[in-house]
């Protein structure tokens, strides 16, 4: 425990080391020596070349992935309709807010609207600002309003080129952090070419546009940077405190922009906790960290008017104590993350599940393994061979700094041998190391996750194979070591590496730019037309969560669920309203669609009939063993499984029998869905 630690005071001799070398260039008088001033001056060439690339990457940047966005759905083109479909699932749902603050009478109006929201969940009435992460809808939506720009740009192309925008940010803070770690500005070159060519892997950004992850990750890498800088040795205290500021404005904004914040900071703070207690940080510079930890996901919390979810996060109860946090969840009796703890006891092994919520995540692809073929296509950059390179060296150095910390004086003689063949980590390194390993460690268990550890790998590795101290300690192992090698090394390989990537990659590049699409989904277009032109603004509908995203977005109509799904009410609407695919009666489908207020309900093929999955991972399947039904076609069923009294609901009332059309009547048919409205039985 740290508290209990005897902290062996050992830095000094490093503090001394690069004091000495700072004063080589100072005279006995205090003068400066004339070749000070000529490295003073090359110092602020390379920073301001190395500052103008930085920038300029991260344009590049922004505009590839804006390109790219045009050139897949050749959105400039089409209907707004199609437009806001192309924001598919959740991201139409977030979207959805944003142009209803455009449209609303006034900013006060739209805030009103928001807080006493009644479209969103239909028979309820609740606050979307304490509810979901989407401050940075608002923000923007009274930026667009209160500047002169409506003439020249419209409120869509506001919204994604932000995004984009904040994709320069991101590979900025990604240049800085390799820059920081190896002091040379050609590693954070090499950082954001290995970001860009490595692009289906470290961003889905031109796909996913309004994703909380594509607002939040920009200012986590912003986060990491600061840190980084932090974590170096003789900051001057304005320095540190302008730096702890960008920490804590960065980690607010993180926090603010994404519902997963605590547990993305979790894993940070476990990381702070564990270079802690074997001494490779300085524990006043942790401790200020955990405040700002603390302090910024608070803020967020009085934000999002007390948010319960927050208040109760393991981050909180891992930086405050754990017997405090536990009494904290007790008395707030939290539910609404507990499909995640679920899910990850049915994921790794502890016990098999028949929770719907659980069994929703686990048969998704996207929080499954990290697919091995991710491994080939970093490979094909040459990323992944220098981040195993790299990682493995500095877990060797990490290894050897946290022992020789740890020993007792008796064994310090032993330690000096070891020194001599082997490096001191600096802390912003060991910080930098512990952070790739555990989040990869992350992204490996889950692939929705692993953005925030491929980014961070071309951080890493480009920082590894421009590093000095990683070279000096590989040549010294192999008894090669002198420092022109290590000098020449450090440069003429990295070069070599930027060489390699820019033959093999930039005709790609060139071509992918070139390629030219359009978006086409007329069925799901005729359904939003159908709907706006046919039916009551007032109007309430069932169907997928994905679907009526879109449908709240496109029409305004009144939802019943939709896929933000961090709230235990809505997952146990959602589940019954998901019955319309299930083996269920037609007078209980109805009861349940009446009891959420249901006007019309959405079925759609893709699901009744649904091949993507294999069998036990269908959506039907999952309602069938939540009911205690046994499922569809061959394979195995648990013993405790029996047969339906009831067909499939979904299936059986294509074949207009009166039992069904007492209650439901077709209003709408295409390729693709089916609109039932209900009557309304006294």
């Amino acid at each position: 425990m740290t508290t209990i630690r005897q902290r062996r005071v050992e830095k000094g001799t490093e503090a001394a080391e690069d004091q000495s070398s700072e004063e080589k260039n100072v005279k006995p008088d205090g003068k400066i020596l004339p070749g000070h001033t000529g490295g003073k001056l090359w110092s602020i060439l390379s920073i301001t070349v190395g500052g103008i690339v930085a920038i300029s990457l991260g344009l590049l940047t922004s505009v590839y992935v804006a390109t790219l966005h045009e050139n897949d759905l050749w959105f400039s083109n089409i209907k707004e309709v199609e437009r806001e479909i192309s924001f598919r699932t959740e991201c139409g749902l977030y979207y959805s807010y944003y142009k209803e603050m455009i449209q609303a009478a006034s900013i006060q109006q739209g805030l009103h609207g928001l807080v006493y929201d009644n479209k969103t969940e239909s028979v309820r009435t609740i606050n979307i600002l304490e509810r979901m992460n989407i401050y940075q809808e608002v923000f923007l939506s009274i930026l667009y309003r209160i500047l002169p720009i409506q003439q020249y740009l419209e409120p869509v192309y506001f919204y994604i080129y932000t995004l984009f925008g904040l994709q320069a940010v991101y590979v900025i803070a990604l240049y800085v952090t390799s820059w920081l770690l190896s002091g040379t500005w050609l590693s954070g070159l090499l950082a954001a070419c290995w970001y860009i060519t490595n692009r289906i892997d470290t961003t889905r950004v031109e796909f996913t546009i309004p994703l909380r992850e594509n607002w939040a990750l920009p200012f986590f890498a912003v986060q990491i940077a600061a840190i980084t800088y932090l974590l170096r040795t003789h900051l001057q205290p304005v320095q540190e405190r302008l730096t702890l500021m960008v920490v804590f404005i960065a980690t607010f904004l993180f926090s603010l922009t994404w519902q997963f914040n605590q547990f993305m900071m979790l894993i940070q703070a476990l990381a702070l906790f564990i270079l802690d207690c074997v001494d490779m940080l300085p524990t006043a510079k942790v401790t200020w960290l955990y405040i700002i930890q603390i302090s910024g996901l608070l803020l967020v919390c009085v934000l999002q008017f007390f948010n319960s979810m927050i208040l109760g996060s393991l981050l909180i109860s891992f930086n405050a104590s754990v017997l405090i946090a536990r009494t904290v969840q007790k008395i707030l009796n939290l539910e609404s993350d507990e499909h995640i703890f679920k899910f990850l006891k049915a994921k790794f092994g502890f016990g098999a599940t028949r929770d719907f919520d659980a069994n929703l995540y686990l048969c998704e692809e996207a929080f499954g393994l990290l697919p091995l073929n991710t491994f080939s296509r970093l490979s094909d950059t040459l990323l992944f061979y220098v981040y195993v390179f790299v990682l493995f060296f500095m877990t060797i150095a990490a290894v050897i700094v946290a022992f020789r910390n740890l020993s007792d004086s008796n064994q310090v003689q032993f330690m000096a041998k070891m020194e001599e063949c082997t490096i001191t980590l600096k802390p912003d390194a060991a910080y930098n190391l512990i952070h790739t390993v555990l989040f990869g460690c992350l992204a490996l268990s889950t692939m929705r996750m692993k953005y925030l550890w491929t980014s961070h790998m071309c951080v890493f590795a480009s920082f590894g194979l421009c590093s000095t101290e990683v070279w000096k300690l590989t040549l010294r192992c192999i008894h090669l070591y002198t420092s022109q090698r290590t000098h020449m090394i450090k440069y003429s390989i990295p070069i070599i590496t930027l060489l390699y990537i820019s033959y093999k990659f930039w005709p790609g590049i060139m071509d992918e730019l070139s390629e030219l699409r359009e978006f086409y989904d007329p069925d799901t277009v005729e359904l939003m037309n159908w709907i706006k032109s046919n039916t009551p603004n007032t109007a309430v509908f069932a169907g997928s969560m994905q679907l009526l995203a879109g449908v709240k977005l496109c029409t305004g109509r009144t939802l019943t669920n939709h896929p933000h799904y961090e709230d235990k009410n809505l997952r146990e609407r959602t589940k019954q309203i998901y019955q319309i695919y299930a083996k269920r009666s037609p007078e209980d489908v109805y009861r349940i669609l009446r009891s959420f207020g249901t006007d019309y309900v959405i079925l759609e093929d893709s699901i009744c009939y649904e091949r993507r999955h294999s069998r036990g991972c269908r959506l039907r399947d999952l309602l069938d063993v939540a009911n205690g039904h046994i499922m569809d076609g061959l394979g195995e069923n648990e013993p405790d499984l029996k047969p339906s009294l009831y067909p499939r609901f979904c299936e059986e009332i294509k074949k207009n029998l009166p039992s069904y059309t007492i209650h439901f009547t077709r209003v709408f048919q295409n390729k693709t869905f089916h609109v039932y409205k209900l009557a309304k039985h006294k």
